[in-house]
C-alpha cells in the first residue's frame, strides 16, 4: 500500500488524503459526507503545448494547433467500437471532458456504484484506440463544432480580446484549432501526444464523496500500469512578449441584436511563487468587487446612462503561463464604456479605494471560497487547477485572510495603465463602424 498524506486545514473543517501510485499517478482523495461523488482525471497538456520534446531527444516536435482538444474527443472511442459514454450508462454516472489552453480533464459524478464507474474513467483514458479512418469522420464532427463556435458571440469575443491582448503568448491559440489545422491530424501525431503526454507521471486524479482511500487505491491497482519516467520539455516561445497590448481593439460582426464588448488588461507581473499568485488572484477578485460590483460607482453610473445591460462580468485569470483581468457587458456604444472605464480608473487612482469597500469586498470573496466547499465538483475541479499551478485549495483561506488594504491598494495602481488595455467587439451585422 503507498504512503498516504494527510492534509488538513481545522479552521476550515476541510482535509484530503493523497499518494503517490506505484504507477506514478498522483491520486487525491477529498472524503466530504454528500450524496453526489465527482472524480477528475487530468493531464498537464493543453492547447499552448504544441511544441515539446523529451528530455534526451534533441528536435523539438511541433503538432498543429488544436490537437489536444481533438485527442480529448477520440479518447471517448474505444476498441471495438464501444462508446465510454454507454459504459458509464450501465453504471448510472453523468460523464463529460474538457480541454483548456493548459489542461485536458475527463470526469464523471455519481450518486451510486462510484468504483465502477472510476473504472470505467482510469481504463478508456489510459487505452488510446485511433485509426486513419476514425480520425478522419472525427475531422468532419470537430470542423462544424470550429465554424459553429465561429458563429458564437461569446467564443468570438473571447478569442478577439486574447489575440489583441498577446503577440507571442500561446493564449492566442483557439483551443479548437482551425478548419485547416486539424487536417493535419492523423493517428500517429495523436499517439506521438498520448504517448507524451498522458503518461500518469503528467496526471492526477482527484475524487471527492463520500469515498474510501483504500477503494480509490484498489481500482488504481487493478487499472494502471507503471508509467515511464520521462521529463516533458516545452517550448512556448514567448520570452519575448511585450508588456503593453499587441493591439488595442478586436472587432468582428455576427448575428447579436446588440454589441458585446470584453476590456482586457493585460499583466506580465506573474511570480514563479504559487502562494503569491493565489494571493495576487484573490487579491484582485477583492478589487475587481470594488471597482465593477452592482453597488459600484462603475455599473451604476453606466446602468443609468443606458450604457449597459444589466448584466455585467468580471473576471481575473492568473497562472504561471499568463495573466489577465477582463470585464464585459453588452452595450449600444462599447467605445463611451471604454472611455468612461479609463476615466473612472484614473479617479480611483487619484481618489483611492475605501476602507469599508475593502473590507466588505474582501468578506464577500472569503465567503465565496469557503462556499465552494460545499460541492464535489468545486472541490475537484478547483483542487485540479490549483495542484497544476502549484497551489493548495486549502492554503486559499489563510491566503484571503492576509490580504490587507495596502496590497489591493498598489494592485489598482500596478495593474491598470492605458497601455495595457485592449478591447474586443462583436457588433451586429451591417452595424456601422465608428
Amino acid at each position: 500500500m503507498a504512503e498516504i498524506v494527510l492534509k488538513e486545514n481545522k479552521m476550515l473543517g476541510e482535509k484530503y488524503y493523497s499518494f503517490k501510485h506505484k504507477t506514478g499517478l498522483d491520486v487525491y482523495v477529498f472524503p466530504k459526507k454528500m450524496t453526489t461523488s465527482y472524480a477528475l482525471f487530468a493531464t498537464k497538456y493543453g492547447a499552448i503545448d504544441n511544441k515539446f520534446k523529451l528530455a534526451g531527444e534533441s528536435e523539438y516536435t511541433e503538432v498543429p494547433d488544436g490537437i489536444a482538444h481533438f485527442l480529448e474527443h477520440k479518447m471517448f472511442e474505444c476498441e471495438g467500437g464501444v462508446d465510454a459514454f454507454e459504459l458509464y450508462a450501465k453504471t448510472g454516472a453523468s460523464a463529460n471532458a474538457y480541454t483548456s489552453n493548459a489542461m485536458t480533464a475527463y470526469l464523471f459524478s455519481s450518486t451510486e456504484k462510484f468504483y465502477e464507474s472510476l473504472e470505467i474513467l482510469l481504463d478508456f483514458v489510459t487505452h488510446p484506440y485511433f485509426t486513419e479512418t476514425t480520425v478522419q469522420k472525427e475531422q468532419g464532427i470537430i470542423g462544424q463544432e470550429i465554424r459553429m463556435y465561429d458563429d458564437h458571440p461569446g467564443a468570438r469575443l473571447e478569442k478577439g480580446l486574447l489575440q489583441a491582448m498577446y503577440k507571442y503568448n500561446k493564449m492566442r491559440i483557439d483551443v479548437a484549432g482551425t478548419v485547416e489545422s486539424i487536417a493535419q491530424i492523423d493517428a500517429d501525431v495523436l499517439y506521438k501526444c498520448y504517448n507524451t503526454f498522458y503518461n500518469l507521471r503528467n496526471m492526477v486524479l482527484v475524487v471527492c464523496g463520500d469515498i474510501e482511500v483504500v477503494g480509490v487505491e484498489k481500482i488504481c491497482d487493478k487499472i494502471l500500469k507503471e508509467a515511464p519516467n520521462q521529463e516533458i520539455i516545452r517550448a512556448y516561445d514567448d520570452e519575448n512578449e511585450p508588456t503593453e497590448v499587441y493591439e488595442k481593439r478586436a472587432e468582428c460582426e455576427l448575428s447579436v441584436s446588440k454589441p458585446i464588448f470584453a476590456i482586457g488588461i493585460k499583466d506580465m507581473d506573474i511570480s514563479n511563487d504559487p502562494e503569491q499568485r493565489m494571493k495576487k488572484a484573490y487579491a484582485m477578485n477583492i478589487l475587481n468587487d470594488i471597482l465593477f460590483s452592482q453597488s459600484s460607482e462603475f455599473y451604476n453610473e453606466l446602468y443609468e446612462r443606458n450604457l449597459i445591460s444589466h448584466d455585467l462580468s468580471y473576471a481575473f485569470e492568473h497562472t504561471k503561463r499568463c495573466s489577465f483581468n477582463q470585464i464585459s457587458s453588452e452595450s449600444q456604444n462599447p467605445e463611451k464604456v471604454y472611455e468612461f472605464f479609463v476615466a473612472y480608473i484614473k479617479k480611483m487612482q487619484q481618489r483611492g479605494i475605501d476602507r469599508e469597500d475593502f473590507e466588505l469586498a474582501k468578506r464577500t470573496i472569503y465567503a465565496s471560497c469557503i462556499k465552494s466547499f460545499d460541492s464535489t465538483e468545486d472541490i475537484a475541479n478547483n483542487m485540479v487547477y490549483n495542484l497544476f499551478d502549484g497551489a493548495d485549495i486549502l492554503d486559499a483561506p489563510d491566503i484571503i485572510s492576509s490580504i490587507d488594504f495596502e496590497y489591493v491598494s498598489l494592485l489598482l495602481s500596478s495593474m491598470f495603465k492605458e497601455e495595457y488595455y485592449a478591447m474586443s467587439v462583436v457588433n451586429p451585422i451591417g452595424k456601422e463602424q465608428k
